[in-house]
């Protein structure tokens, strides 16, 4: 069976789907070039706001393909990463739909993204240290980012594996659905329905704003690209129409 992202798109969100199905999903050169080129072309597709991100079922990804990674260089390792950095580095708000097991690299690919949601058979798990393989593409950093020192040492120092209810309680998750895709488009549609230039600046101003030390920092930055948003045609139209709808109902 072919390996490969496939892209729908419902209500401006592309839900990409990795698929290597006869490894879980692993995600190896092949797969990890195919998700590069589908995030960018999302980036640039006007018709799109956000993107989701899952996998084939049952499994979201399965980790690093261990046959690609028993030779690999640097080189060869920063190929497997560019995958799910482009999924980091992406202007668009982005939801990992987890649907079943992340595991090693796949656990990577849900912490890359904004946002994470479990469906009822997800599950998490490092596996780095068991499997005699140090950390890679960031995830220590994104790990602590997401669950503090303590958090990740459990996960990847202890090989503690989580399930859905678990990764919610501990926040690794945002929350567990049932139909997780459908919720993470539900979700992602309230992003993609903002102005597109908005969303892509509040966006990089959280990012921004987070390793910042006082809230006066974050003011100054926050101040002027709110004077900026206040002169768009976009709050004008949206302003214009609200105060119509109060007057209408009073």
């Amino acid at each position: 069976m072919a390996t490969d992202v496939r892209k729908t798109i419902t209500d401006r969100v592309a839900v990409l789907t990795v698929s290597n199905p006869e490894r879980r999903n692993a995600m190896n050169i092949e797969l990890s070039r195919k998700l590069v080129d589908a995030v960018h072309a999302a980036e640039s597709d006007d018709g799109v706001g956000a993107i989701v991100v899952t996998g084939e079922d049952p499994a979201f990804c399965a980790g690093g393909d261990l046959a690609e990674l028993a030779t690999a260089d640097p080189a060869t390792l920063r190929t497997v990463y560019a995958g799910f950095l482009a999924v980091a580095e992406s202007p668009l708000p982005t939801i990992a739909a987890v649907n079943g097991a992340a595991v090693g690299a796949g656990l990577n690919l849900a912490l890359a993204c904004d946002l994470r949601l479990a469906g009822p058979r997800a599950k998490f798990d490092a596996r780095f240290l068991q499997l005699g393989l140090h950390p890679g593409g960031g995830y220590t950093w994104m790990a602590q980012r997401v669950l503090g020192a303590q958090g990740a040492a459990a996960i990847t120092l202890f090989g503690e594996a989580v399930d859905a209810a678990e990764a919610e309680r501990i926040g690794l998750v945002h929350r567990v659905a049932e139909d997780v895709v459908a919720a993470a488009v539900e979700l992602a549609a309230r992003a993609a329905a903002a102005p597109p230039g908005l969303v892509r600046t509040t966006k990089a101003t959280l990012r921004l704003t987070a390793g910042m030390s006082t809230q006066a920092e974050a003011v100054e930055v926050e101040v002027r690209a709110q004077a900026e948003s206040v002169r768009s045609p976009e709050f004008q139209e949206r302003l214009a129409a609200l105060q119509a709808k109060i007057r209408s109902s009073a």
